[in-house]
């Protein structure tokens, strides 16, 4: 790709020179020898970078880059001055200017300095194509839904995404899809070429959370030999996205809570106060309100992510989007897997529409990537499909139909603890497979992990 560049400078030597070797590089040269003619040129050709003299009849170089900057923010221009002039150099630095070359130069370290430049404009054109492609990807109106709930949902969704800085709390069981409209509401809103950056909470422990998200200093525990930013300077004019937040530890709450009030914090071992702006949305699969009646989530973190609420419907109250979103699916692992399936023979869509979908859409994704890696091409038949969805009623072995709740006359029991045992015996019923576990149980395996290392004894 050929860069143009203006060149503006008054003496006329120079002004070859300069164009001469930059042709000669292949670059697209245009010229001027006064601020006026500078304007108009660049108002007219648009070039990529500009060489700027700073000493110029009539306006100056310092004011024709203040006029540039004005109207065309992102553009990259380069400051040329005399030794002299240095602090008129660093003047320009302060209005936008990306670099400065001092007279005379050498020829080879000007292409440098544009070759850098050039790389610049080369990481804002990748950037610009991945939040286009991001938009494209993440856009409300390719969301599958007839739902009327969930598609007051998505209203809402929309709306809040046109604001700045509300934070959002989505709530919804596991494989609802919150991830995808937290990353829907970023790429809608005006943060949309800031960054999106991601962190499941439920994925740490404690301290290595709380180092994620607000980093740390040399010397703050034993493994830090360097400053390390955490992901809330990371995410600066940008959004931060907490999914299940619901298992966040108190400590980290009340930091958290600080940075939502008053957009501040401190690095771990830090002394030092950080301010930011980040837009954050939060997700959980847990009922926060009950968590807070038991002690374990801060009322007023609730109230402070609890800004814009929305709540997802699981799948099984969905019934007339299964069949669509799975249709939707065979179209995208047709591309994917190379496929040529063409949808769902009668028998098959039906069995779709009468499972239950513990794991939601997530779910439903995998069975289709499965049934379309072992089905032939064409409509998916209903004997492809997984033995759990052709059978759906079956109850394994050992897996009782209902809880065993006390009966009049003996003790009663805690409601922690009917859960606990239900959750053995949901492990007995699959044989230890804790993944199967935690899908009949509808909470995330590493949830299920953490209630299991506290049941034991200690």
């Amino acid at each position: 790709m050929a860069y143009s560049v203006l060149v503006v400078d008054d003496e006329a030597l120079t002004l070859r020179t300069i164009s001469r070797g930059l042709r000669e590089e292949g670059f697209e040269v245009f010229t001027a020898t006064c601020g006026e003619d500078a304007l108009k040129v660049f108002a007219d050709e648009k070039p990529d970078l500009t060489l700027l003299d700073i000493v110029l009849p009539g306006i100056d170089g310092v004011e024709v880059l203040r006029q540039i900057k004005s109207t065309s923010p992102s553009s990259i221009i380069l400051m040329m001055s005399a030794y002299h002039m240095v602090d008129r150099a660093v003047e320009a630095m302060k209005l936008g200017a990306f670099d400065y070359l001092i007279k005379p130069f050498l020829l080879t370290d000007m292409i440098a300095t544009l070759n850098r430049a050039i790389e610049m404009l080369a990481l804002r054109v990748r950037v610009h194509d991945t939040v286009e492609k991001a938009k494209g990807t993440y856009d409300f109106g390719k969301v599958v839904t007839q739902n009327p709930v969930m598609r007051s949902v998505l209203e809402v969704a929309r709306k809040a995404a046109e604001t700045d800085r509300t934070t959002i709390l989505i709530l919804g069981e596991s494989g609802t899809g919150k991830g995808l409209l937290a990353r829907a509401i970023h790429y809608a809103s005006p943060r949309a070429a800031q960054p999106l950056l991601e962190l499941n909470c439920a994925s740490l422990p404690d301290t290595l959370l709380e180092s994620e998200l607000f980093g740390f200093e040399p010397g703050a525990f034993t493994d830090a030999r360097r400053r390390k930013e955490g992901l809330l300077e990371r995410a600066h004019n940008g959004t931060l996205f907490l999914d299940e937040i619901g298992n966040m530890s108190a400590s980290v709450q009340a930091k958290l809570l600080r940075v939502l009030e008053e957009g501040i914090f401190m690095r771990l071992g830090g002394t030092r106060i950080i301010k930011v702006d980040v837009r954050l949305i939060a997700a959980t699969n847990t009922n926060l309100k009950e968590a807070m009646a038991q002690g374990r989530f801060r009322e007023d973190l609730f109230y402070r992510l609890n800004v814009v609420p929305l709540v997802i419907p699981p799948l099984r109250e969905r019934g007339e989007d299964i069949v669509p979103l799975a249709l939707d699916l065979v179209r995208h692992f047709n591309h994917e897997l190379k496929k040529a399936f063409t949808g769902f023979k009668p028998a098959a869509a039906e069995l779709l529409e009468n499972y239950s979908w513990p794991g939601n859409i997530r779910e439903l994704k995998n069975v289709i990537e499965r049934t379309m890696i072992l089905s032939p091409d064409g409509d998916i038949d209903a004997s492809f499909l997984p033995e759990e969805i052709r059978e759906p009623h079956q109850v394994p072995q050992g897996e009782p139909e209902t809880a065993d709740f006390p009966q009049a006359g003996r003790a009663l029991i805690t409601l922690r603890e009917v859960e606990d045992q239900y959750i053995q015996e949901v492990l007995g019923a699959t044989g230890n497979n804790k993944t199967q576990a935690a899908r009949i149980l509808g909470i995330h395996p590493t949830s299920l992990l953490r209630r299991l290392k506290k049941e034991q004894p200690v």
